[in-house]
């Protein structure tokens, strides 16, 4: 059956992808976006151009930190579920702008949560992070492991998100999955990931920035394979968890209609040979400028997916040459390079 769906951070990367799929198969979206100038607005623009072209998606222009906004939306709008992607992102930029990671990834979550409580939502779906694992270094990362050493403001801001899901579950019953995303690329991607400046350095012939000596590693998951776990995972709410000891408590799970999953491609590619995927995609060589591990960075991710398969059904298929080949179509087009 077609559902209503509310869907935060409409006009941003991983969202615009989201809307598209849910429009294509008939539900109803409402967007909502802010539509921030933390990268170039004009981008943000034409994935809504792309989006308002369905007859089923209407958009409101709301920042989910303002409470008095959020709780009109919910209100005055039909809700059956909800997709919350909307974040202040990038580990870098929390280094010297925390504020906004507080401003809207803990009180527009807080908003979120009171208003899937208000309507009776029957699924909140959530953005996570693998920016959550950490400081730890066992591999691949489970959704049973520890996330106790988060190494960012952003991870910290997610892990929060994670607790405070956990709490309306338990109170109130709210249905909520957390989805720990691992570094997301592709189409119409965000200017301030690496694949879309190394893209940018190149073409116009600059020097790349290689950090950590081109030796780290990164589970790089296309944004098609993101979007098929997401839907899977909205049509599918979060139960308790029958088998969940309360003396031995698992993470991922609880007695409360809570579920956290890892959405990667299970495939961890190390920066350098990541680089030489996208030098053939362009046909050219880059211009590598080598330096330290930055502050808030981890070595490596890699994600242990087996849960999300049992759960949905779904496992990453794109490679990472078809990816990279993908966006290089993209952005050759888009850009007109």
């Amino acid at each position: 059956m077609a559902m209503n769906v509310l869907l935060t951070g409409a006009a941003g990367f991983i969202g615009m992808s989201t809307a598209i799929r849910l429009l294509e198969r008939g539900d109803d979206v409402l967007g909502i976006d802010n539509l921030n100038d933390y990268y170039d607005v004009r981008l943000k623009t034409a994935r809504l151009e792309r989006l308002q072209a369905f007859p089923r998606f209407r958009f409101r222009k709301v920042d989910v930190s303002d409470r008095a906004a959020m709780a009109d939306v919910f209100a005055t709008e039909q809700v059956d579920r909800v997709i919350h992607l909307a974040a202040q992102a990038g580990v870098r930029y929390s280094l010297t702008n925390p504020h906004a990671y507080i401003q809207s990834n803990v009180v527009g979550f807080m908003n979120v949560l009171e208003g899937c409580r208000a309507v009776r939502s029957s699924h909140l779906v959530y953005a996570s992070s693998s920016s959550v694992y950490g400081g730890n270094t066992a591999m691949p990362f489970s959704e049973s492991h520890s996330v106790d050493h988060p190494v960012s403001l952003y991870a910290a801001t997610k892990k929060s998100n994670e607790l405070m899901a956990h709490t309306y579950s338990h109170l109130y019953g709210l249905p909520t999955t957390g989805l720990r995303f691992f570094t997301v690329y592709g189409p119409w991607g965000r200017p301030d990931m690496a694949l879309f400046l190394f893209t940018k350095a190149i073409l116009e012939g600059e020097a790349i920035d290689v950090f950590n000596h081109g030796q780290m590693q990164r589970d790089f998951t296309y944004v098609d394979d993101i979007v098929d776990g997401v839907v899977a995972v909205l049509d599918r709410p979060a139960t308790p968890d029958a088998e969940y000891q309360s003396n031995a408590p698992d993470p991922s799970t609880s007695n409360a209609p809570y579920r956290i999953l890892n959405i990667g491609s299970h495939d961890p590619v190390r920066l350098l040979d990541f680089i030489g995927h996208l030098e053939t995609a362009l046909g050219r060589r880059a211009e590598k400028r080598m330096l330290p591990m930055q502050s808030g960075d981890v070595p490596a991710t890699y994600a242990d997916v087996s849960t999300l398969s049992r759960w949905t059904g779904v496992s990453p298929k794109t490679s990472i040459a078809d990816g990279i080949s993908r966006f290089v179509r993209w952005y050759r087009d888009y850009y007109q390079v």
